[in-house]
């Protein structure tokens, strides 16, 4: 059985405890560590061979992970965040399919949820936005026509944005040409439960800017959206007027005698 493992967003104790715990059984892991606080490998027993997939291809990961599985060594593929955003791991899964190696995934804490904590923020405030857009610039890594961040711009939903950072100026372009006034809210958010962690707060417009002012190059998510304004209306969820199905709304139990 080959684990893979979310990392969470940064700080080691944001790992899951069943995380945790599948590092501290592992004989083998490897890690994404480009962006996997190497903190988190002090859960690994002392003897657990670690291997830096920064520096490795898709074939060099699959080798390892492969010839340690069948000389019945437990491993764990560790990625940040949550595996399933932007972790590359259904092309490692689609390998072990084809191998007939049984594989299974632990859920981790993604950035994004990191950077919402950072920022004290909710993403889905009532009267302003019910709906989250991830995704990512263009670059070197190309998105589909269809996902371009002017088209999720006009929907004027909470946008969460991964992988941008070093191309603020064109995502304030993209941005403002698919609906987003200048002066809509914005932040940065750098290395989210990180220790050296920076919320940067801004506008659409001052995207680049204030990454310059702050000397933030990667590694950061960029939040979008009214969300970070302050106004909103109240939940109907906790509302006296409002029933479900553990709470009458006031004035039923009366209506009902």
């Amino acid at each position: 059985m080959i684990w893979f493992v979310g990392a969470g967003p940064g700080a080691p104790d944001l790992i899951t405890v069943r995380g945790k715990e599948l590092l501290e059984t592992a004989d083998v892991v490897v890690y994404a560590g480009s962006l996997v606080n190497p903190e988190l490998l002090m859960w690994c027993r002392r003897g657990c061979e670690t291997f830096d997939s920064a520096r490795m291809t898709l074939e060099e990961v699959m080798e390892v992970m492969i010839r340690a599985e069948r000389e019945g060594k437990r491993v764990v593929r560790l990625h940040t965040g949550d595996p399933s955003l932007y972790g590359a791991i259904r092309e490692q899964m689609d390998v072990l399919r084809r191998e007939g190696i049984a594989f299974r995934v632990c859920p981790g804490v993604s950035s994004f949820c990191g950077a919402a904590a950072a920022l004290e923020a909710e993403y889905t405030l009532p009267g302003i936005s019910q709906s989250v857009v991830i995704t990512r610039m263009a670059g070197r890594t190309p998105v589909p026509e269809r996902e371009t961040i002017e088209s999720f711009a006009a929907h004027q939903a909470t946008m969460v944005i991964f992988l941008s950072t070093g191309m603020l100026g064109k995502l304030s372009e993209a941005l403002i040409a698919g609906g987003y006034a200048k002066d809509t809210p914005a932040a940065i958010v750098y290395k989210a439960t990180w220790p050296e962690e920076k919320v940067c707060r801004c506008t659409v417009a001052t995207l680049q800017e204030t990454a310059d002012g702050y000397g933030i190059r990667k590694t950061a998510l960029i939040v979008v959206g009214r969300i970070l304004e302050g106004g909103y209306e109240r939940s109907r969820l906790y509302h006296p007027d409002f029933s479900t199905g553990f709470r009458k709304a006031c004035g039923e139990d009366m209506k009902d005698e």
